[in-house]
């Protein structure tokens, strides 16, 4: 299992960006995905997860702000973050539970700031 997370920069406050993870490894199609992140100092949080069917669910903090989307013809999730804040500082890791063994790629660094 591979999986290369992009997309990451520096942004200001209230600002986009678009992050990829292109997966390989597995069928992409036949599992759910996430994304967490982990602010300096701070414990790892899921931030949103998609399952095969293509629903979402959100951390409470981000809900109406950012989007999970998955292609499965590019085997790609993406996460698209809108508003974001200084506090989401952070680096961003897609992830996959398969057989039963948690894989991360390896987080692409987001810093909101001016």
């Amino acid at each position: 299992v591979q999986l290369q997370a992009s997309g990451g920069g520096l942004v200001q406050p209230g600002g986009s960006l678009r992050l990829s993870c292109a997966a390989s490894g597995f069928i992409f199609s036949a599992y759910a995905m996430n994304w967490y992140r982990q602010a300096p100092g701070k414990q790892c949080e899921l931030v949103a997860a998609i399952t095969t069917g293509s629903s979402a669910n959100y951390a409470d903090s981000v809900k109406g702000r950012f989007t999970i989307s998955r292609d499965n013809a590019e085997n790609t999730v993406f996460l698209q973050m809108n508003s974001l804040k200084p506090e989401e500082t952070a680096i961003y890791y897609c992830h996959v539970n398969y057989r039963r063994i948690n894989h991360w790629g390896q987080g692409t660094l987001v810093t909101v700031s001016s």
